[in-house]
């Protein structure tokens, strides 16, 4: 039901070199008056949300434990995990079995300072 995101960045370059590493895509960054914003690739006509990395110096703060908990869903979890700490972030929670019929998660804080999860059923 997820239909748009937000991840509050202070530094867009560097946010969009770990978030193309960590899903390999190719975010793209626009200039929308006060906000800089980078938008994850959108697939017309297919499940999933899109979203983007903003960078506002008032509105938008980069939080490891508040906010929103953002869940990217993923074939297998520990396929971004071994990126994650080569792109520069910290995996907070190891991939783990949440029940059989759910599947597995795991989280990370980025290089910004968010804290984002992963979700898949293997």
């Amino acid at each position: 039901m997820v239909g748009w995101f937000e991840i509050p960045v202070t530094d867009m370059d560097r946010a969009k070199k770990f978030y193309d590493t960590v899903f390999e895509v190719d975010i793209q960054v626009h200039q929308m008056n006060e906000l800089q914003m980078g938008w994850f690739p959108f697939a017309e006509n297919k499940m999933g949300a899109s979203g983007s990395l903003v960078r506002h110096k008032e509105w938008y703060k980069p939080s490891d434990t508040y906010g929103p908990l953002l869940y990217f869903s993923s074939r297998d979890v520990q396929e971004q995990l071994h990126r994650v700490e080569k792109a520069g972030g910290t995996i907070v929670q190891p991939k783990k079995l949440i029940a059989k019929d759910i599947g597995y998660m795991a989280v990370f804080i980025d290089t910004e300072g968010n804290r984002i999860a992963l979700h898949s059923r293997q």
